[in-house]
């Protein structure tokens, strides 16, 4: 790791297969002009994430040929149907080995997260024992910072839809929430209303 790439690496979850949507993948609805992984991605960078780490699923080869995903680690998720949770796993595995202290992890079909919410979370990382959560009035949303240390856990925990939510409810003692419904709204693309968020 050099200097300029900081102790935290974004990871987008993008692997889902817009079940809701027709069959769909997220990651490739257009918002503002181009694919929303593309997006999720720039958001992350202009936080501060200089390391990007993309887990794809649905029709990863087309996400490849159609996002310009320069300078991102993709990883691929054979077991994307399995759901959120199997994403979430290996997004933390493909962090092994890199010299990253933390991951920040964003899921791509929340457009209404931007750079300042990001950066508010990404600013309560000390060490490999942050958790941090982004909150809107209140309620733990997204984006997530697990420092390394809690990445084994958050692994086993991660099942289905789940994703993490079961560890950290369990762990509300050590996680630092960070209210940002004053700079971001935390909607989710999951149906065709949905839709007429995107830009």
């Amino acid at each position: 790791m050099t200097e300029n790439e900081g102790p935290v690496t974004g990871l987008v979850l993008a692997a889902g297969g817009g079940r809701r949507l027709g069959g769909r993948p997220k990651a490739l609805l257009t918002h503002r002009g181009a694919p929303l992984v593309e997006h999720a991605v720039g958001v992350l960078r202009a936080a501060g994430c200089a390391r990007v780490h993309v887990v794809l699923g649905a029709r990863a080869d087309a996400v490849r040929d159609r996002a310009a995903l320069d300078g991102c680690v993709l990883v691929e998720n054979p077991e994307w149907e399995r759901g959120m949770g199997s994403s979430l796993r290996a997004g933390l595995g493909s962090l092994g080995g890199t010299g990253a202290r933390a991951a920040l992890v964003s899921l791509v079909d929340q457009p209404g997260i931007g750079p300042a919410a990001v950066r508010r979370v990404l600013d309560g990382f000390r060490d490999e024992s942050s958790l941090v959560a982004a909150c809107y009035a209140g309620v733990r949303g997204h984006p997530v910072l697990f420092g390394a240390a809690h990445w084994a856990g958050v692994a086993e925990a991660a099942t289905g839809d789940q994703g993490a939510r079961s560890y950290l409810r369990a762990r509300g003692d050590a996680l630092t929430l960070v209210e940002c419904g004053d700079v971001a709204r935390p909607f989710d693309i999951d149906t065709e209303a949905d839709l007429a968020h995107l830009e």
